[in-house]
């Protein structure tokens, strides 16, 4: 089919929270494709802790592997990052940006807090809004730079890891758990991702909200039994990133590609 011809070709990728659950299998299934990308950068909060461990040693075994500290909460980490990440590349563009870092509190209507609303808010959005605007520039210096036409993961692209949680048709998981905080988080990175889709839409960025599944992640099973691995998810997220075009703009979409409503 043709749909499996389509491959990832970015040059770079950068993923937050890379040192569990959705982001390390990322790094992981980017480190042995056939052509992965010249440089893959992981960024976590702890680099140095234990919970870092297994990303340090695939970083050990992969040249091109970058592990950079950054906390999405914290602004001057943030820039520090991108100083490090435009070091690197030399005068080249950021092809891929993937805002995979999010939290979850459980929660009911009745329990939900200020304090952890407020804490899921500005890790789920602020976090994922402040990130997105300090790699911009090498965002666009990527899109500006490729040969490729239209819009493209390979070329330049704003991937936010959603949730259909977040969708207010479908309401996914509600009596699994109710997570206010979470759902409306969602909600809003998926308002954000539709505005950033209009915004650069001239800058030839593509910008796309993804869920990908309810997995069998630290984060899922808080609510009970995934039905689907993060290995499964993973590999049907990569061959998705590699199809999107401008077609879905500013969506979001499933872990398969399809759009789902709002």
């Amino acid at each position: 089919m043709a749909k499996e011809m389509a491959v990832l070709n970015a040059h770079s990728v950068l993923v937050t929270g890379s040192n569990r659950g959705i982001g390390l299998e990322l790094i992981k299934q980017l480190v042995v494709k056939s052509n992965k990308p010249e440089w893959i950068f992981a960024t976590c909060r702890d680099p140095e802790g234990s919970c870092a461990q297994e990303l340090k040693n695939l970083a050990a075994k992969h040249h091109g592997l970058e592990i950079i500290q950054m906390d999405t909460r914290d602004p001057s980490s943030i820039q520090a990052a991108v100083a490090r990440v435009t070091e690197r590349l030399k005068g080249a563009g950021l092809n891929l940006l993937i805002n995979n870092a999010g939290i979850l509190n459980l929660s009911t209507l009745e329990s939900e807090t200020p304090q952890s609303m407020s804490e899921v808010y500005t890790t789920n959005v602020i976090g994922t809004m402040i990130v997105t605007q300090a790699f911009l520039p090498l965002l666009k210096k990527a899109a500006q730079e490729s040969p490729r036409k239209g819009m493209s993961c390979s070329k330049a692209a704003i991937i936010n890891v959603s949730s259909e949680a977040g969708s207010i048709k479908n309401i996914l998981v509600w009596d699994e758990g109710q997570i206010i905080g979470y759902r409306c988080s969602k909600a809003a990175l998926n308002m954000l991702t539709r505005c950033q889709s209009l915004g650069y839409t001239k800058d030839k960025i593509l910008c796309i909200a993804l869920h990908p599944g309810w997995l069998q992640t630290d984060m899922g099973n808080k609510l009970g039994q995934p039905p689907l691995t993060v290995d499964f998810s993973v590999r049907e997220i990569l061959s998705t990133l590699a199809r999107l075009s401008e077609k879905e703009n500013g969506a979001l979409v499933n872990l398969d590609g399809k759009v789902l409503p709002w």
